[in-house]
């Protein structure tokens, strides 16, 4: 019988830690050739385009994530999973929730992989959805003491504050410019819908950490190739989506490329990641494929188990 899953259904059965210990899986999988996740694919709306994911967990499931970019307001994504042996739909989750604990989970894989062991302060530029899940994901990593935020909007980042002291415990303040945002912070989170850079990398102290969520193309960025210069340490959790972007990916272009890491080798350890104190690590979220899939498996175990 097809299970369909609501957004409500996911954020009960999904909490930080579980989420981020399911990425880290799942990079893994697919750096180990067990998670089968081609680049995404798109059709074109018009204004607009239908965007796919698709993924193949050898032996156990395959599946896929579908939506649109016209950004209405009523627009939900869809994630299919799929039995592996029969064909058989498993479930389908309808809504944002899954995909965005994804988005965050991988963030919080990366800040566990790049960020100092000691990181305990982050800055966020940004304060919607993605904003959130990523804060929500690096505090089950590291034992966090302050956040900082900001966004153009003065009542929405002094609301995600308010939240990161009521649900994460916390202490969070909102901040008027985003170099006051990441001045001095182990960890910076990139989550805007700008296509002009928000940050200056001269504005990052050694040994930060940064997590870029949002625009990372040629012709829209949220960051500049300052922060790609500085970098000691470039990863993705999709070298070959990264690579498939068009317009292409900033990181994906010489001279960056040669430099651009698999988080799942990271994870692996079959290539390196941070290796000193000092050093600036980037990790450019692009969404590896078939990970909202993976997530979508992970819930409907859990919710197995709690009958």
């Amino acid at each position: 019988m097809t299970v369909l899953i609501s957004d409500s259904e996911v954020a009960a059965a999904l909490d930080a830690a579980t989420s981020v210990d399911a990425m880290r899986q799942a990079l893994l999988a697919a750096y180990d050739g067990q998670l089968v996740a081609p680049p995404r694919a798109a059709a074109s709306l018009g204004a607009g385009r239908l965007v796919l994911t698709a993924g193949h967990l050898l032996g156990q499931w395959y599946g896929y994530r579908a939506y649109d970019t016209f950004g209405h307001p009523e627009a939900e994504q869809v994630v299919v999973l799929h039995d592996g042996q029969t064909g058989a739909v498993r479930a389908v989750a309808v809504g944002e929730e899954l995909g965005s604990r994804r988005t965050g989970a991988l963030g919080g894989v990366a800040v566990d992989a790049l960020a100092r062991a000691d990181a305990a302060t982050v800055g966020v530029i940004g304060s919607g959805g993605q904003a959130w899940t990523q804060v929500w994901a690096a505090a089950a990593v590291r034992r966090l003491r302050e956040v900082t935020v900001h966004s153009r909007s003065t009542a929405r980042r002094e609301a995600f504050a308010a939240r990161v002291r009521a649900e994460l415990g916390i202490p969070a303040r909102a901040v008027e410019t985003a170099r006051e945002a990441v001045r001095d912070r182990d960890v910076v989170v990139l989550a805007t819908t700008s296509p002009t850079p928000v940050l200056s990398a001269a504005d990052l102290c050694p040994g930060t950490h940064v997590n870029a969520v949002g625009f990372k193309q040629l012709d829209r960025s949220e960051f500049g190739t300052d922060l790609l210069d500085v970098a000691a340490v470039l990863a993705s959790d999709s070298v070959a989506q990264a690579m498939a972007y068009a317009p292409p990916m900033l990181a994906a272009q010489p001279p960056y490329a040669s430099r651009l890491r698999d988080l799942g080798a990271v994870l692996a350890g079959t290539a390196p990641g941070r290796t000193g104190a000092d050093q600036i690590s980037v990790f450019c979220s692009v969404g590896l494929a078939g990970t909202e899939v993976f997530l979508l498996d992970r819930v409907i175990r859990i919710l197995a188990t709690a009958v």
